[in-house]
């Protein structure tokens, strides 16, 4: 089998090419209440069921009023008050005249502005307006439908919903929402070094913490994982577990896809069909990674030290699972910082090293953890980002602009 090592924009590239593919496709919809629809990825869109405002809206404590009267700085006689929840149900308001009227109220018939009570003064149901003050047609108020007209998308399918979104939902009535279904991802631990998270494992043992770590990313990008049991260093033992993840969305394997001795996953691979897309990337960590596809399922070969699957998942698998989940994106999330410190490296591959980003500050700092490689885990668990190295820089400077790969 040839060698297909990629750069990191061509394997990203192959991708979303095949994102583009199963989006084309659209998984199965269900119907679920709004509150369990959050993180959930939209099949039907949410629509006004009417304008929004549904009523010219205050913004603004103050009085409703005309604006040709403030500008002519003439006292108003207060004749009543609204609040939020109330309409007005008298004549339209006169020339002369003023309503006090609470933030969110509708503005009532004959006003055409709203003047903030920080602005005047009252005496005896009398509004004076300070001096110098004036107002335009409109100020203070949100006109009916400015924010949304009946029947206008809302949000549109395709959109993983947010509590910004639930509340869009609730706002225009929709108890429950149809949202793709979520899918489902075979998680398939190999080496014979591994041992479960509740065994003492033997000085040459290490529990296998990345079946946990797959499955924690796979539910924050919308998929369900389904964890299988490890997997020895066998071949036909490989294969046969590949087999029986066949039902399955997509399959997630790591560990053995290097060129060791006794690394089988890729040789499992092609006896059940595979056709691989790209079998490295030239990236660090996580060079060895494997993508293809199978009859009936994509696959990933991540690599088995435990920051290499991460990071592997993250740039490779998430934007994958996202579009089986319907997402109209991949669901990374690339920001700018600035780097504390000067960094030196070897030019040749993209580096995602872990970092720290500092956002308490006014702009962005991150500082790259001190680690001792992707096998790591203690120095990555404080990390909340990684700092990209693009494959042409050798060094970078203190508080130069780097990308960062947020998690």
């Amino acid at each position: 089998m040839p060698d297909l090592i990629l750069t990191y924009a061509e394997a990203t590239g192959v991708i979303q090419q095949h994102a583009k593919t199963l989006l084309d496709q659209k998984p199965v919809s269900e119907h679920v209440p709004l509150l369990a629809s959050l993180h959930r990825v939209l099949a039907e869109p949410i629509v006004a069921d009417r304008d929004q405002p549904p009523f010219p809206r205050s913004t603004r404590d103050g009085f409703a009023c005309r604006a040709e009267d403030i500008s002519a700085a003439k006292p108003l006689h207060i004749i009543g008050q609204l609040r939020a929840g109330e309409a007005w149900r008298s004549s339209p308001l006169a020339s002369g005249q003023a309503i006090e009227i609470m933030t969110g109220a509708p503005v009532p018939p004959g006003a055409d502005c709203v003047v903030m009570v920080e602005h005047v003064k009252i005496k005896d149901d009398v509004l004076f307006i300070e001096s110098g003050q004036t107002l335009e047609p409109g100020e203070n108020i949100v006109p009916s439908g400015a924010e949304a007209r009946s029947g206008s998308i809302i949000v549109p399918a395709g959109t993983r919903l947010a509590a910004s979104h639930v509340a869009a939902a609730a706002a225009c009535g929709f108890a429950a929402v149809t949202v793709y279904a979520r899918p489902r991802v075979a998680i398939l631990a190999t080496g014979d070094e591994l041992v479960s998270v509740d065994h003492t494992p033997l000085t040459h043992q290490i529990r296998n913490s990345n079946s946990y770590s797959l499955a924690a990313q796979a539910t924050l990008a919308g998929a369900q994982p389904v964890i299988l049991p490890v997997a020895p260093d066998d071949e036909a033992e490989i294969e046969s577990a590949i087999s029986g993840a066949s039902g399955c969305d997509l399959l997630l394997l790591s560990g053995g896809v290097s060129m060791g001795k006794y690394d089988f996953v890729e040789q499992a691979l092609k006896a059940q069909g595979a056709e691989f897309l790209f079998t490295g990337a030239k990236i660090q960590p996580g060079r060895p990674v494997v993508f293809g596809k199978l009859p009936k399922q994509y696959f990933f070969g991540l690599p088995g030290n435990p920051v290499s699957t991460m990071v592997t998942f993250l740039l490779f698998a998430q934007p994958l699972i996202a579009a089986l989940a319907g997402e109209d994106h991949s669901g990374l999330r690339f920001a700018l910082a600035r780097l504390a410190h000067d960094f030196r490296t070897k030019p040749g591959l993209t580096r995602f090293l872990p970092a720290r980003i500092d956002f308490q500050i006014a702009s962005p700092q991150a500082t790259i953890i001190l680690w001792q490689g992707s096998g790591d885990l203690a120095s990555t668990a404080s990390a909340n980002g990684f700092v990209v190295i693009p494959p042409t820089a050798d060094k970078i400077a203190a508080g130069d602009s780097v990308s960062v790969l947020l998690v």
